[in-house]
């Protein structure tokens, strides 16, 4: 059994794998790179690299590609499916790491502790009486997409004393209602009274730039915006002229629309804009639960069984998955 990865999983991951596996550890993030190793492959596992078309379909041995995380918008699903090929994911793996990094952004932001730091690295310390600063408690945070990590970063949010709102179109309201949130039928409502708003959504073609200019325009001025979810849900040039303008208050994102970002991207020197490399789910312990929830699933689906956490599931009504059981997870 051979394995490939365009970078090495954590050692608790790769333990998994000792005298069972060949690993190929590639350190490049496009498999078309090293087709010639691609060729004889069981299995792809990929971080935040991609897997297109031209791949796949080049590799006519691969069984599974894993993805450790969630999203898997860098992986062709349609191209995998064709071939009877799932894409196995780890939900739950991460969720309280990014619903963490989320609040410490919202932290951040309202206390104005960016712009305190550097403002006094350079002598300037009357800019504890800039008067940026606000209390969470009593403020209303909205969260777009109450998903596992949504519901996470609304508990947390919850317990600073915040009021919840909540908007996913795939929730009903009486789930939404039962999280403690007032519910929402339409995002752009749930933007107006916000004081925060965090994102938690995929990136698909109906969440592509669903935050721009236009409703942008539509929060508070005083608002806070998050997005640790995926780069191209926010317009990243709409974003830097809300900011510059003071439509809204202040951002944080951990995501970018190309990453690494450029280094003249105006992201990077835009005021009131807190930033972390897509690392939200980088914590010891999330890393080690992806990794060990990814590397299992690959082996199951090498083994011919069905794993459960797929990006979907319609791979298993390839042929080649006809009479074959469920893993034991």
């Amino acid at each position: 059994m051979k394995f490939v990865m365009t970078q090495a999983v954590c050692p608790e991951g790769m333990e998994l794998l000792k005298d069972t596996a060949d690993i190929y550890v590639a350190d490049d993030q496009d498999p078309n790179n090293y087709l010639d190793q691609m060729w004889d492959a069981d299995a792809l596992i990929v971080r935040i690299a991609k897997c297109d078309g031209h791949a796949i379909e080049h590799s006519p041995n691969l069984k599974v590609i894993g993805r450790t995380g969630v999203g898997y918008d860098t992986v062709d699903i349609a191209a995998a499916t064709a071939k009877g090929i799932p894409v196995v994911i780890t939900p739950g793996a991460n969720n309280r790491s990014v619903a963490e990094h989320t609040v410490t952004m919202i932290l951040a932001l309202s206390k104005n502790l960016i712009e305190g730091q550097n403002e006094m690295c350079t002598g300037n310390w009357e800019i504890r009486g800039a008067k940026k600063a606000f209390e969470l408690e009593g403020k209303t945070v909205g969260v777009i997409g109450l998903g596992a990590i949504g519901r996470e970063t609304a508990k947390i949010c919850r317990g600073c004393g915040m009021k919840l709102a909540g908007y996913d179109p795939f929730l009903e309201q009486e789930k939404i209602e039962a999280l403690g949130a007032d519910y929402y039928e339409n995002y752009e409502d749930l933007l107006k009274i916000s004081d925060v708003v965090t994102i938690h959504v995929p990136l698909t073609e109906e969440t592509r730039g669903m935050i721009s200019k236009r409703q942008l325009s539509m929060m508070k001025p005083t608002a806070l915006l998050i997005n640790c979810s995926r780069g191209g849900i926010v317009n990243e040039s709409d974003l830097v002229e809300a900011l510059k303008e003071g439509v809204i208050a202040g951002a944080g994102t951990d995501v970018f629309c190309s990453e690494p970002p450029r280094a003249d991207d105006p992201l990077l020197t835009c005021p009131n804009l807190v930033l972390s490399p897509h690392s939200a789910a980088q914590t010891r312990e999330a890393v080690i639960k992806m990794a060990q929830m990814c590397v299992k699933g690959c082996l199951a689906v090498c083994r011919g069984e069905k794993w459960p956490y797929v990006a979907d599931k319609a791979a298993y009504d390839h042929p080649r998955w006809a009479g074959k059981d469920w893993a034991q997870v």
